[in-house]
């Protein structure tokens, strides 16, 4: 087991941050760690990378108990985090080589994992470019690229495709791919839940300090009621109309945006035909009717719930 986290609890005063938190990741795992913003999620990377003390409980990397002067562990690990961290006045070269050399001494091996990353983020053609001449995509891609040069075992990725043109995302991914097939492994943390869908094999959901649901993609959609979609174009919809098709057996959910009603239903097959003879009868307009899969974004919303948080 990579990660073993046991009860841990946070405290910042009142705040009660970690409630008993417990993980496991196993070798080779990309885990997608989500939760709603104040969650808990950072604080509990931060618990596990020892640059937060806490309350109690116990956090093991690698079969080891994890403390700030463990450097033997953290030069196993790799930390990408959603602020870009780089230098300004050095060139992609020069700023990974930088990164890298924090962790490995022998000049000949560093400059061959400098170019092993490079190619792999796909910056060769960027070699002399200073950050401020790269692009967003360009710039996140150093990002990684400077935490995870050092070929480390365990990587923490923090929103790394934020604000990224989609050729730099789509990159971003397969590069996540290659690395865990190399065997290294991933905690992945992302508000993009298509991306979870594409690279986790494992999620959790944290919320209020606690782990509120585990597995596989499928098995949180098998844990909820997330049914089917069907989605029709209504030009107008009252609420009481809404109201009405809520009563309706086997549906679960509904929602009118932008001329967009889009129904959460048990089974299509059953449901169906009773919506759209009620649409009929109230004489209201409705065309390009579909069906749509549920997504692990709906699994998410059902889960935590649709309030915003700060």
């Amino acid at each position: 087991m990579v990660i073993q986290i046991e009860n841990l609890v946070k405290r910042y005063k009142d705040l009660l941050a970690l409630n008993h938190f417990n993980l496991e990741v196993e070798e080779g795992t990309i885990l997608g760690l989500l939760g709603p913003n104040g969650s808990g999620k950072s604080t509990a990377i931060h618990c596990m990378l020892s640059l937060l003390t806490y309350d109690r409980g116990t956090v093991k990397l690698f079969g080891e108990e994890m403390s700030p002067t463990r450097f033997d562990i953290k030069r196993r690990i790799g930390i990408v985090p959603q602020e870009v961290a780089i230098f300004q006045e050095l060139n992609v070269t020069e700023n990974i080589d930088y990164y890298c050399g924090l962790y490995v001494n022998d000049k000949k091996l560093r400059q061959q994992y400098v170019e092993e990353v490079i190619e792999l983020v796909g910056l060769d053609k960027f070699r002399k470019f200073l950050p401020s001449q790269l692009s967003g995509g360009l710039s996140r891609r150093l990002n990684i690229a400077c935490g995870i040069s050092h070929k480390p075992e365990l990587i923490f990725l923090d929103e790394p495709t934020v604000a990224v043109d989609p050729q730099s995302r789509n990159k971003i991914l397969s590069s996540i791919k290659e690395l865990n097939k190399q065997g290294t492994t991933i905690v992945y943390t992302t508000h993009y839940m298509e991306e979870v869908e594409i690279l986790c094999d494992q999620i959790v959901i944290i919320d209020q300090g606690q782990v509120i649901a585990k597995g596989s993609k499928e098995e949180l959609k098998n844990m909820v009621r997330t049914g089917e979609k069907l989605l029709l174009e209504v030009p107008s919809l009252t609420d009481t109309a809404k109201e009405d098709l809520q009563k309706i057996p086997g549906v679960l959910d509904v929602e009118y945006d932008q001329l967009i009603l889009t129904l959460r239903v048990e089974s299509t097959r059953d449901s169906l035909l009773p919506i759209l003879t009620y649409l009929q009868n109230q004489q209201i307009a409705y065309a390009n009717l579909h069906t749509e899969e549920v997504t692990l974004n709906d699994v998410f919303l059902e889960i935590t719930g649709k309030e915003l948080r700060d």
